[in-house]
């Protein structure tokens, strides 16, 4: 080969490997709305409801429409930056062993977080039952903004069967396990409603409380949107599975249909 074809192949590799360095990076996926569950309010160590444990399955399936984060972060102007719905699930009210007791809802939480709600952000909630380190006096200062407030007044897990003309979830069979109850104050600002009521005379299953009220409540302040369930235990694994929490399986539920549909309502997509 001569010096002058040597050139001309060096010239061309040369080019090539400009022309690589300069190809632009594939671009991440920028179409997914965030989906971020924080754990600020759950105390250290307490595994009742973790993302590689029993939510696995309700994580996974929202990483088709949404990306997916989990952190344990304050939730602030920067933090909350980008991100389009926020779940917090089961906040806890004591410390788990000898770990240092749990975060709870500050007055400057409550000005972030219900910032961050009016200004478009959406909020999902889940409370619980008793035993479960749920902490309710100082979490309802948030609620309270958005025209709600939990109450311990417990319904036994059961299958609730939500009326076809219901909105949002309308048909859809939800399998409850167990928690307490939402009051909603009347004519609010934040238009906060009843979604789900318990009905006494559909027997409960695992026990024998059952009264009248709101099991799932929604709420639209400002330009945000927010869902209040109360339990944490129906989108486990286990209760989406069909195969049950203690000693109560209710096998026919759409669990996870609801969960997708709560969520993308609360983050305001299709």
């Amino acid at each position: 080969m001569t010096f002058t074809s040597r050139l001309k192949l060096c010239l061309i590799a040369l080019l090539l490997a400009s022309t690589a360095r300069a190809a632009p990076a594939p671009a991440p996926d920028a179409a997914k709305p965030v989906f971020l569950w924080s754990r600020y309010f759950n105390a250290k160590g307490e595994n009742r409801y973790m993302p590689d444990g029993n939510y696995r399955d309700a994580m996974d399936r929202l990483r088709a429409d949404f990306d997916v984060r989990i952190n344990s972060d304050p939730l602030n102007a920067e933090t909350l930056k980008g991100v389009s719905v926020v779940l917090i699930s089961n906040p806890n009210d004591k410390a788990s062993k000898t770990n240092p007791p749990p975060h709870h809802m500050s007055d400057e939480d409550v000005t972030e977080l219900t910032r961050f709600v009016k200004a478009g952000g959406g909020l999902i909630v889940m409370g619980n039952q008793e035993g479960h380190n749920v902490e309710i006096k100082d979490f309802n200062k948030l609620l309270s903004e958005f025209g709600m407030t939990c109450v311990n007044n417990y319904t036994d897990a059961k299958q609730v069967i939500i009326p076809k003309d219901a909105p949002i979830l309308g048909g859809l069979r939800w399998a409850y396990y167990t928690g307490n109850q939402v009051i909603i104050e009347p004519n609010n600002a934040s238009h906060a409603r009843s979604l789900v009521e318990n009905d006494p005379d559909v027997k409960a299953l695992g026990g024998p409380r059952n009264p009248a009220g709101t099991l799932l409540a929604i709420a639209e302040p400002g330009m945000g949107r927010v869902v209040v369930a109360t339990d944490a235990g129906w989108i486990t694994n286990d209760a989406m599975s069909g195969k049950g929490i203690g000693k109560v399986a209710i096998k026919d539920q759409d669990n996870l249909e609801i969960m997708v549909r709560l969520t993308k309502w609360a983050a305001g997509v299709k």
